[in-house]
């Protein structure tokens, strides 16, 4: 199973210019998000990351080689460019579209989301081939991404939701995808940049594969309760340097398992 990790965005909200790092490359502690990234995968026996970049690009390959990560084909990760990268995440799920459309399983990543690693032993623990993780401590408003669960299935994936749902969480923005799956979001994708909807964020084209498939198809994990936080906003920023990172555990010697 591989690891594809979405880090092509500008991050316009946290700040711009020509001092603004990529997401990625935010820091946390004496490690960016990139590196931590690098290390639990490594550790959880992910064989191998593939990173769609966009702006910035040079730098987050520069931060892979100073990490030992090493951005070439014979190493643990390697890059994939975006270069429309100011369009929509469809376009930056599309790029990587020949990762998702191969014979093993994916886990599809966020790159702006700091996080304990039993997130990522959750996802490759479960019993769900193709699973979400959803958190019940969800923040107000639209902008989180709910998932919503109506009689033990998930039945929508969006920031506003409508219908009938027993109670909805917050999607991490971690996705184990079964091979099938993938190769379902890969057409899904290309459909969407066909189309001239460029614009889209890439939750939509997994919504609708979501949304296709039979009861059953997607599970979903509960991690409420473990550190996690999406970084979008220089408040997020705050809170993730004073209220998850000091809540990370550290990884176990023998590993993910």
């Amino acid at each position: 199973m591989k690891a594809v990790i979405l880090a092509a965005g500008v991050g316009e909200r946290l700040g711009s210019g020509p001092d603004h790092p990529p997401k990625a490359l935010l820091r946390f502690g004496d490690k960016s998000l990139l590196a931590r990234h690098m290390e639990i995968l490594h550790h959880c026996g992910v064989p191998e990351v593939v990173i769609a970049t966009g702006y910035r690009a040079d730098l987050v390959e520069a931060e892979l080689v100073a990490i030992g990560a090493k951005c070439d084909d014979d190493g643990f990760a390697r890059c994939v460019l975006n270069p429309h990268f100011q369009e929509g995440s469809i376009v930056s799920l599309w790029t990587v579209r020949a990762e998702l459309a191969g014979d093993g399983g994916v886990l599809l990543m966020d790159a702006d989301v700091l996080y304990d690693h039993r997130l990522i032993e959750r996802l490759l623990r479960s019993r769900h081939a193709s699973c979400f993780l959803l958190d019940r401590d969800i923040e107000p408003g639209d902008e989180p991404v709910k998932l919503c669960v109506h009689g033990g299935n998930l039945v929508e994936f969006r920031k506003v939701v409508r219908g009938t749902y027993d109670y909805c969480g917050e999607s991490v923005g971690f996705f184990r995808l079964s091979p099938e799956v993938a190769r379902r979001l890969a057409e899904t994708a290309e459909t969407y940049v066909a189309a001239g909807r460029r614009g889209e964020c890439y939750e939509e084209a997994l919504r609708d594969v979501l949304l296709e498939s039979p009861a059953g198809t997607f599970g979903f994990e509960d991690v409420t309760g473990l550190p996690w936080i999406e970084i979008d906003f220089p408040e997020d920023v705050r809170r993730a340097r004073e209220e998850i990172l000091p809540r990370l555990a550290r990884p176990a010697p023998e590993g993910c398992g």
